[in-house]
């Protein structure tokens, strides 16, 4: 059909027009209602069912995370256990109040079964308080040979309950011999009414920090 021809035809009178044009005009109608019909229905939905599938798949995503912590929960349990008993080990290894004099002549009968010669022990006056344990600070100064004051070290390494040397300092003495100068720390459990006389006083600094 001519260019000429399709200008004669009336826009009435659809029905007396030949196939072809008949046959266009029904595929332009059927794709404006297609594009309208996705435009204002067909998309919207679609944005949806995305939006929905995302969703679906962080929920599987989180049942598969939950699923897998119950399944390690026991294994946490186990861990959290082991945990406690070393942490309960640890503390045993800390003195209580009774305790501390006797630690004390520990250390120094290590110092004296080496042959040492001590011109200073004296543990500080105020024990340096912790969230579940004290610190006691003991200065000390000891006189002795090289070898006796290595092996004075590893003995206090060794006692039964927690002892460290701090700050430690050699010099120089008369005949050979060595002056160590260092701060031994024992530490000593609280017990529960000290344990809590810590807890209110964290509890109040907190709310004065407020």
């Amino acid at each position: 059909m001519t260019l000429a021809e399709l200008k004669r035809l009336d826009p009435k009178k659809i029905g007396t027009w030949p196939p072809a044009p008949k046959i266009a005009v029904l595929i332009l109608v059927f794709a404006t209602i297609l594009g309208v019909a996705y435009w204002w229905d067909w998309s919207p939905q679609a944005d949806m069912i995305a939006a929905e599938e995302k969703k679906e798949e962080e929920l599987k995503k989180t049942f598969v995370d939950k699923k897998t912590e119950a399944l390690d929960l026991p294994v946490y349990r186990k861990q959290l256990e082991d945990i406690e008993k070393q942490f309960g080990a640890l503390l045993k290894q800390l003195p209580g109040k009774s305790e501390i004099d006797a630690l004390l002549t520990d250390i120094n009968q290590a110092g004296l079964g080496r042959g040492l010669q001590f011109e200073l022990f004296k543990p500080a006056a105020d024990e340096a308080v912790r969230d579940f344990y004290a610190e006691l600070p003991i200065s000390i100064r000891i006189t002795g040979t090289y070898h006796d004051l290595g092996a004075f070290a590893s003995d206090v390494g060794k006692l039964s309950r927690i002892v460290t040397l701090n700050d430690v300092a050699l010099t120089p003495a008369k005949e050979g011999n060595l002056v160590m100068d260092a701060t031994a720390k024992t530490f000593r459990y609280l017990d529960e009414e000290e344990v809590a006389t810590q807890r209110q006083k964290a509890t109040k600094d907190k709310k004065g920090g407020k």
